[in-house]
């Protein structure tokens, strides 16, 4: 990894589509050492627009701790291919969101987005359910 490069793992999660939903990120050093996590209850609303909080989070903790280089890991492939320009943005609630990632990822210098299978996502997704679990 690039050195003073940060991960962010990000995920989230709707039981039910639109459903109970939650989003949470985890930034790591360049070192892979945890440096803060955040998660959230975000009430009734889809996967994809929770995925999309999840995303936004770990960008606002990437700001808060002054990261210039990121790398975003999330096992949404939609979302991934939609910030990387692959997929258009076609829901008008996505767009709000969409665009608000636009406007955080100015702040950086560099980024690049990586898919992940959920497997590989794993503390991101354990949090996400943490907080699913004590509110639902």
């Amino acid at each position: 990894m690039i050195a003073d490069t940060h991960t962010i793992y990000t995920d989230a999660g709707s039981r039910g589509n639109p459903g109970h939903a939650a989003a949470a990120a985890i930034l790591l050093d360049s070192k892979g050492l945890l440096v803060d996590l955040n998660g959230e209850y975000l009430g009734i609303t889809t996967n994809n627009i929770a995925e999309y909080e999840g995303l936004i989070l770990g960008l606002r903790l990437a700001l808060k701790h002054k990261c210039k280089k990121i790398i975003c890991t999330m096992d949404s492939e939609l979302i991934v291919k939609q910030v990387r320009g692959e997929y258009k943005v076609k829901d008008n609630n996505m767009k709000i969101k969409y665009n608000i990632v636009t406007e955080l990822l100015k702040e950086f210098e560099s980024m690049e987005f990586r898919h992940v299978m959920r497997e590989d996502n794993t503390s991101a997704d354990k949090l996400v359910n943490i907080i699913l679990d004590s509110v639902h």
